[in-house]
């Protein structure tokens, strides 16, 4: 319904965008559903709206996700100015969903003044959300590594602030060493905005712990961003990434839905099996065939 889509997006388009955009992610277990379920609340209790899309992985093999994500947010899940859609990643890699950017449109239209996207999970590669939000922000387990970990490029670049969640219980030291060590190692790292040092905290989504510095740090991320420019300008940049994204996935949709490629897909991909073409001499027949057409 690709018609449909642009029509209800293009309509929405005035009435959105008045929302904080924020990506959490961190290697599974760290406690992403937990620590966004608490976070949720406390918003809500602030006089927030709050709508949380969380992605769930797919199965290499079936290609099923769980969507369990709602089972972990009961309490978030149940509040009347909260939204929570769990979907699956699909194919889509990056740790987000193929529509994640049109849906966060749709619940500002809504009315939503916060938006939280959980993505699925899997470590240094899941940098996509950083590129659809305002503020990226990055979960660590007590213990997750050493100054070393911290200097590792990807993932810990990108982030705008960094929690080590779980500081609870026996693990409250460890926390507090974890937390020192990363401190020392993001000073080697360029923060992504020159306006903006990354921050180093700890919490305890389990006892409700440093939440609400959480919520003052994002605050004062948005109003030195905002102040600047800044955040407008990264926005705008993302909307442009987002056409050319947009543009390159319809024109392949298109080049695979062409009746004259259709025909002759078969025997480019039975002769690259064979290992009688190059795939790269094949991809090119394909598309010169369909830009002839």
């Amino acid at each position: 319904h690709r018609q449909q889509t642009a029509e209800l997006l293009e309509t929405l388009i005035p009435d959105a965008g008045n929302s904080i955009r924020i990506g959490i992610s961190g290697a599974p277990g760290v406690g992403k559903s937990t620590f966004i379920e608490v976070l949720g609340s406390h918003l809500i209790q602030l006089g927030h709206s709050v709508a949380v899309l969380a992605v769930d992985p797919s199965s290499a093999v079936t290609g099923g996700s769980i969507l369990g994500d709602k089972t972990r947010m009961e309490t978030l899940a149940f509040a009347e100015k909260a939204f929570v859609r769990p979907s699956p990643a699909g194919s889509t890699l990056g740790g987000v969903a193929r529509r994640t950017r049109e849906s966060m449109l749709v619940c500002e239209a809504a009315g939503f003044d916060i938006i939280l996207v959980e993505t699925v999970g899997v470590g240094q590669s899941e940098t996509a959300v950083a590129d659809m939000t305002d503020m990226f922000l990055l979960l660590l387990l007590p213990a997750g590594g050493d100054e070393l970990q911290g200097i590792k490029r990807g993932i810990m670049e990108l982030a705008d602030l960094i929690l080590v969640n779980k500081a609870d219980g026996d693990q409250v030291a460890l926390a507090a060493r974890t937390m020192g060590d990363y401190r020392s190692a993001v000073q080697f790292l360029a923060s992504r905005f020159d306006e903006w040092q990354t921050p180093v905290m700890t919490c305890s989504s389990l006892n409700n712990e440093g939440v609400a510095e959480v919520w003052a740090q994002v605050d004062a991320f948005k109003k030195v961003l905002s102040e600047t420019g800044r955040l407008q300008q990264c926005r705008a940049e993302q909307a442009k990434a987002w056409m050319w994204s947009e543009m390159t996935e319809s024109l392949v949709a298109d080049l695979k839905s062409d009746e004259r490629v259709k025909l002759l897909v078969p025997d480019i991909e039975s002769a690259v099996l064979a290992g009688e073409l190059p795939a790269t001499v094949g991809a090119q027949r394909v598309i010169n065939l369909y830009k002839n057409s």
